[in-house]
């Protein structure tokens, strides 16, 4: 049996945001193994459990640069310790200029990107010496560089803090507005079923099987509601399966919209700042006394 200590216990009570000694109980029942406590808990405490997850605190911005008549783009997260530093100008123009050199140049990856020339020295060098006068650190989060299939469109909404870049095949620039700005409020996770994790449908699956046996249904139903379950999952996370935001009836799919003005999906990059780089701040310390007290207080 793994130990269990206050810092796991912490953790998971971070990431899920659930009761403290439900944390504790999760982790012991999966002997310390995170993920399968984290599992453990949406299984008892339903979307409960993931809501904490889905909280995005890290500060930053997103930047996307579109040149060669819309067939070239890249976008890039760039994060920095607060929401002050997210609105300096020197901040700004760093993320702003080091995205047109990802579109410009197509470096590899961010080692390869952080070598490349800025000024007169590196991207690098610009990000350290900003890193020193603001007294705060800075870092060039990640980027994707698109060249495109059709026409590249784009989407920036929160004061930077979620971008879209589409590429659109046929449609029209209206279009192509309304489907980033669809994406940034829906915020799928691929195209189509073909582009999500298997791992992560494996997981949707494994908890529908496990909340339906809790619930007392029969073993031989299971599979067959774990299937639903996750085609009821794909429909939620696939570009194409949603419901489009704007669509009159309430029930046009974005597939549906999509055929209807003769045009496809080629791909998109959706940016949330801060996103899986959850930072919350709490009295861990002070949590254990109040709950403490109040177990006391009930005896």
């Amino acid at each position: 049996m793994a130990e269990i200590t206050a810092s796991m216990v912490k953790e998971l009570r971070e990431k899920t945001d659930a009761p403290m000694m439900e944390c504790k109980k999760a982790l012991s029942e999966a002997d310390g193994d995170m993920a399968r406590a984290e599992e453990i808990l949406r299984v008892k405490l339903g979307n409960k459990a993931t809501k904490a997850a889905a909280r995005v605190t890290a500060e930053g911005m997103v930047a996307i640069h579109i040149s060669n008549g819309a067939k070239l783009g890249a976008v890039l997260e760039g994060n920095c310790e607060t929401d002050f530093v997210a609105k300096n100008d020197d901040f700004i123009a760093l993320v702003k200029n080091t995205v047109a050199l990802v579109a410009d140049r197509a470096p590899a990856d961010v080692a390869a990107l952080s070598a490349l020339q800025m000024g007169e020295g590196t991207v690098e060098s610009t990000r350290t010496a900003l890193v020193g006068k603001i007294g705060e650190n800075i870092t060039l989060r990640r980027f994707q560089r698109v060249e495109a299939k059709g026409q590249l469109h784009s989407y920036i909404h929160g004061g930077a803090k979620i971008g879209v870049l589409l590429d659109l095949v046929g449609g029209d620039a209206q279009l192509g507005k309304d489907l980033s700005m669809h994406i940034a409020a829906a915020k799928p996770k691929a195209l189509d079923a073909s582009g999500v994790d298997a791992a992560l449908i494996e997981t949707e699956r494994r908890i529908a099987i496990e909340k339906a046996r809790e619930s007392g249904k029969p073993e031989n139903m299971l599979e067959k509601i774990a299937e639903g379950t996750v085609q009821k999952f794909l429909k939620e996370v696939t570009l194409l399966n949603q419901v489009f935001v704007k669509a009159e009836d309430g029930k046009q799919t974005v597939e549906q919209l999509l055929k209807a003005k003769g045009a496809t999906v080629g791909g998109f990059t959706l940016y949330v700042v801060g996103e899986g780089i959850e930072k919350k701040s709490s009295d861990f310390a002070a949590e254990v006394a109040q709950q403490a007290a109040a177990a006391a207080q009930k005896k």
